[in-house]
């Protein structure tokens, strides 16, 4: 994947993704700030949520521990994956030991951060999405693009044409008068899925939250289809990261209550599944666990970007940044987009790769993310820190990058009151030039040169060049002996 500016500057240019972007970004944002405007206890309904997900991860082995021995004492079979290859190896064997050549997925951010589709399809097993939105996407060849709505780049026209052109090739097709109404294209979507549920003998899935007290996994889904995974097939695999762990039954509470408000702007999940280990008679009959560590134990030895980890993937930082509603999920190069996939992806893979390097810098830091996160992951705070980890990674770079150069020369000026002297006089004479070459006031009435040229014209691409003071405050109070002649 590119570094993050040129795929934003490549989705920029797409007209319509912002439109679609813009369009549906503003219609969950107001309909999340009116639900969440009925509770007044906001505020002390997101500091239970956080101190919950910080208990569980200042003690996160212990909870671990308990998490595996309840679901081992309920039936279930507990794998450790250290990462994406150990975890999709776990599910392709107990495929293979089954003998299926296909299974049924409830939407799932880990399996799709391990690439578990891809890994099954090398060993000849169909994977098959089975969240509408995912569906879309895996139709279409495409990318998930919004960690809640994976198709969000997509409108009701394109959908449309998806369904018509590859449903047929891959199952039952969709209607021949098939419109872009949504209760028709979702009726089509169900008729295709149908078959599916009815005929797979595995399924995989994620999971929201993980209680250890109670060995209890919990799925937050909105259409239904998660629980027909979790209910009809005979194997259920369910991949899960370590911190989504939750020490008790009781600590839940906040978590269930912030989680569909932040999200869908729902007051309550419309589906809520939770399975323990097997029950005789009742739904599948051998459940495996993978527990999947991937970078989680690298995120959690970072004193500032631990907090991270309390993410309860609801995406309301992505929806209020004004980063990610212009140029969508597809610049971030990662299955985790906007604000918080800036600090997940640099702190899961570690920092170096040009591409994850630059995520950090993908912000304005205008702190909408933090105000929004129902956790309060304080997310600027960490952009900041992983930019100083990413300068930090650079400071031996043989060849030195145009931005530490200035930094450079700007030190050596500042440690000297001479030098910043001379350097002050020599920027009052390019005032008096710069003055009479530029055609632009800036508010308050300050002169702007609005293009510069060589390689200083990138700077002056978006922004305006305010003219430097013909003389320096330094200057003006020896001149006035401080204002007083």
């Amino acid at each position: 994947m590119p570094a993050f500016p040129d795929a934003a500057r490549a989705a920029l240019a797409d007209t319509q993704l912002r439109h679609n972007l813009a369009h549906a970004t503003r219609t969950i944002r107001d309909k999340r700030a009116g639900v969440v405007a009925e509770v007044p206890e906001w505020e002390e309904l997101r500091l239970a949520g956080a101190a919950v997900k910080d208990r569980a991860l200042h003690d996160l082995e212990a909870q671990l521990l308990r998490l595996e021995e309840t679901l081992v004492a309920h039936g279930a079979t507990v794998h450790w994956a250290r990462d994406a290859a150990e975890a999709n190896a776990v599910v392709v064997d107990v495929a293979r030991a089954h003998g299926v050549d296909e299974v049924v997925k409830v939407k799932s951010m880990a399996t799709q951060e391990i690439g578990l589709n891809e890994a099954l399809a090398e060993a000849g097993v169909a994977a098959w999405e089975t969240d509408l939105a995912e569906l879309i996407v895996q139709l279409g060849d495409d990318l998930p693009s919004h960690i809640l709505v994976p198709a969000i780049h997509r409108n009701r026209a394109e959908i449309r044409e998806i369904f018509l052109r590859r449903m047929a090739q891959v199952g039952r097709p969709a209607p021949t008068d098939l419109t872009d109404e949504p209760a028709v294209l979702a009726e089509a979507a169900r008729e295709h899925l149908r078959e599916k549920f009815l005929r797979a003998t595995m399924a995989v899935s994620g999971a929201n939250f993980a209680v250890a007290e109670t060995g209890t996994l919990v799925v937050l889904e909105s259409e239904g289809n998660g629980r027909m995974c979790l209910t009809l097939p005979e194997v259920l695999v369910s991949v899960v990261g370590i911190e989504k762990v939750v020490p008790t039954w009781a600590e839940l509470d906040p978590l269930l209550r912030l989680l569909p408000r932040s999200s869908t702007g729902e007051r309550m999940n419309p589906y809520t599944s939770t399975w323990s280990g097997v029950s005789s008679g009742d739904g599948p009959q051998e459940v495996h666990v993978v527990l999947l560590d991937n970078g989680r134990t690298r995120a959690l030895a970072d004193a500032v970007g631990r907090q991270a980890l309390r993410c309860i993937r609801c995406s309301a930082c992505l929806n209020v940044c004004p980063v990610y509603e212009r140029v969508g999920g597809h610049a971030y190069g990662s299955v985790y987009p906007g604000p918080i996939g800036a600090i997940l992806n640099p702190l899961l893979r570690g920092t170096g790769d040009p591409q994850t390097d630059s995520l950090p810098f993908a912000s304005s830091l205008c702190g909408a993310c933090f105000e929004a996160c129902p956790v309060r992951i304080d997310i600027p705070e960490v952009l900041v820190h992983l930019r100083s980890r990413v300068v930090d990674g650079h400071r031996g770079d043989r060849v030195p990058k145009p931005e530490a150069l200035a930094m450079r020369a700007a030190s050596y000026v500042f440690g000297d009151h001479r030098r910043l002297a001379a350097v002050e006089r020599t920027s009052g004479l390019a005032g008096r030039v710069l003055r009479k070459l530029g055609r632009k006031t800036l508010p308050g009435g300050r002169p702007a040169v609005e293009h510069l040229p060589g390689p200083a014209a990138a700077w002056t691409g978006a922004r305006d060049l305010a003219t430097p003071p013909e003389e320096s405050f330094r200057t003006w109070w020896d001149r006035t002996d401080g204002g007083r002649r």
